[in-house]
Parts: structure tokens; C-alpha cells; sequence
């Protein structure tokens, strides 16, 4: 069998070049501008970034990092099926519909089959969704053939590169380890920045954990500073399955928990703030509760969230120890909404 009858195609391999094409990404007439005056810059009017997810994965780089099995190529896949489709993102997030391009670069046809079977449940498989299982490197031919597709799907929305280890290519001789890291991204910068779409970098964490998790990401602080967003999907305990944690050029920094659907491999999106469904549940009582009153005092607390008074007492004095709540004229408060002062 073939790679093209993987895809159930009759031509080249999806990331292929269909023929003698021009270099994509560096005709000389489309090079833009990059200086302006002080008044120009501020006169200018400029598009708002395009969303693959809205508030959640911009044009630009998204590096997307956690630990092994965690469930990173679930997430990614129902992203790319979604965003091909339009929909629901993670049962939330209303998406625009338009063309996907997903490198499942440590899978098989059949495992893809299986996995998007799973995740859409009997639903039909959005046509806008190109898979691959393989790819050069982006240095030596890889960015060329992901550029020449991009040419082909001038509607392209996003670009899934699953694991981004396969496609990053070796350093140049002599390059630091930062350096080649950041020179490793700007392969995939480039193809983000020209044709204005989100790329999706799958990445892994390091072992140890950290309690900043830029800090998590595997490899120099190169890969975080050149990318134009960072994503890292945490196990956590309590309610939630997951934290996605999120910061950005063009994202505000946000935390979401998520739960997991083993049995329609599905990541849900879970509302409210992730403190909520990350802590037990007589936790996430007093803080919603506290939250709507801030300055409420432990007896006031019991009564309203119906918990034992010396439970209360007892939980409050120790989220107080973790920052979850903050000590304030004899109450509490919730410290992100009081510039974390007493």
C-alpha cells in the first residue's frame, strides 16, 4: 500500500509539491515592510490576529508541551477535527471551519483511523483534514512542502506538527544549545508569519516539574522565547483531569481545566476558573463561595456552604497557607482579585 492510498487520494502525498513550484515563502515581492516612523506605526490600522481557537491558539507559533501520555495527541487531533469542521473546540469554544494540515509524525494510518473514529463518534470525518505520518525534516525540505501545501489551502486555518522533535532537524555546528533551539522554531515562525496561520508545535515537558511551567518545557528557554505562544497541558488532581496552561504575545495568560473522556477520546472544556475543579471538593466550595464574597469569615462561610464550622475553620487557615485565600479584616479574599495584598 502506498502512502496515497493511506489518504484515499489519487495524487501526491498530501505535504508534497504537486510539480515544479517557486520557493513559497521567499518571492522578493512579497517581502513587507518592518520599519516606520513613530507617527506612521501609530496611524496604521492592522487586522486582529486571526484565531484558530478563539483566546486559546493564534496565528503565530503555539508550542503545545506536557508529559508523555498525558493526552497531547488526543487534544491536538480533536483540535485539528474541529477547527476542520467548524464546531465546538473542546465542547466550548465555537471555531470557524476551514482547511488543516495534521503531521502525526509517531503514527499509523490505523491508529489515526481508530483514534478519529473515537472522537467523532459516528460523524462524518471533515474532508478539510489532511493527515501525514511522515515529513523531512522543516530545515532540509519540510518547510517547502508545508509552504507549498499552505499555497494550495490559501483558507488554511491551522498546522498540527505531532511531535515536533521529528521535524526540527539537526543544529548547525558550533550553535549553543539556545540558539539552536530558537533557530529550531523559526523554521515553523516563518511559515506561521507569512501565510498568517497557527501552527501547532507538540512538545514534551521535563521530568521534574517546576512551579513556573514555561520552565517545564523540554529544552532551553530558546523554544519558549521564539514561539509566539506556550501551551502546556498538566496532570492535576481533584475534579479536573488536566490544566492547560497558556501565556502569549497575542493570548492573555490563562489556566483551563479540563476533563478527559477515555471512552470518546475527547478533552471537555470545564467552566469556570481552574481552581475550582483542581482542588478537593470542600476546597472549591469555599473558594467559589468566597469569590462571591469577598471578606466572608469562616462562620459566615459554614453557614452559607452548609460545611461543618471546624472543617471550615480548619480548610480555610490551610488554603490561607497555599494562597488560595488571603486573610483580610478578620475574613478572606481570593487573591487574584485583590492584587494578591492582605
Amino acid at each position: 500500500m502506498t502512502q496515497n492510498d493511506h489518504y484515499g487520494t489519487n495524487g501526491p502525498s498530501p505535504v508534497q509539491p504537486t510539480g515544479p513550484e517557486p520557493h513559497p515563502l521567499q518571492p522578493a515581492q512579497q517581502r513587507i515592510r518592518t520599519a516606520w516612523t513613530a507617527d506612521e506605526l501609530m496611524n496604521m490600522e492592522f487586522p486582529e490576529p486571526k484565531w484558530a481557537v478563539p483566546g486559546i491558539l493564534s496565528e503565530g507559533v503555539n508550542l503545545l508541551a506536557g508529559p508523555p501520555k498525558v493526552g497531547k495527541s488526543w487534544l491536538s487531533l480533536g483540535l485539528a477535527l474541529t477547527v476542520a469542521a467548524g464546531g465546538q473546540a473542546m465542547d466550548s469554544i465555537p471555531v470557524e471551519g476551514g482547511p488543516v494540515l495534521y503531521l502525526a509524525l509517531e503514527d499509523t494510518p490505523r491508529r489515526l483511523q481508530t483514534r478519529m473514529r473515537k472522537i467523532l463518534g459516528g460523524d462524518s470525518a471533515p474532508s478539510s483534514l489532511t493527515l501525514a505520518t511522515s515529513c523531512p525534516p522543516l530545515p532540509t525540505g519540510g518547510a517547502e512542502q508545508i509552504a507549498q501545501w499552505c499555497e494550495r489551502n490559501p483558507e488554511a486555518r491551522m498546522i498540527v506538527i505531532d511531535v515536533f522533535a521529528k521535524m526540527r532537524g539537526t543544529s548547525a555546528p558550533g550553535a549553543s544549545a539556545y540558539d539552536a533551539d530558537y533557530a529550531a522554531v523559526g523554521h515553523a515562525k516563518r511559515i506561521a508569519d507569512h501565510y498568517g496561520i497557527a501552527v501547532v508545535l507538540v512538545h514534551h515537558v521535563r521530568k521534574a516539574g517546576s512551579d513556573d511551567f514555561l520552565a517545564e518545557v523540554s529544552g532551553t528557554n530558546g523554544l519558549a522565547g521564539a514561539a509566539d505562544a506556550t501551551l502546556v497541558l498538566k496532570r492535576s488532581r481533584g475534579q479536573a483531569d488536566g490544566v492547560l496552561h497558556v501565556t502569549g504575545r497575542d493570548v492573555d495568560e490563562a489556566e483551563y481545566a479540563l476533563r478527559f473522556y477515555a471512552e470518546a477520546g475527547a478533552w471537555q472544556l470545564l467552566e469556570g476558573p481552574a481552581a475550582d475543579h483542581t482542588i478537593s471538593d470542600s476546597r472549591a466550595k469555599i473558594l467559589r463561595y468566597v469569590r462571591e464574597n469577598p471578606g466572608a469569615a469562616p462562620k459566615q462561610i459554614a453557614e452559607a456552604t452548609e460545611l461543618a464550622s471546624d472543617l471550615v475553620r480548619q480548610t480555610c487557615s490551610r488554603m490561607a497557607k497555599d494562597v488560595q485565600l488571603i486573610r483580610k479584616d478578620g475574613g478572606y479574599v481570593v487573591p487574584s482579585e485583590n492584587g494578591g495584598q492582605t
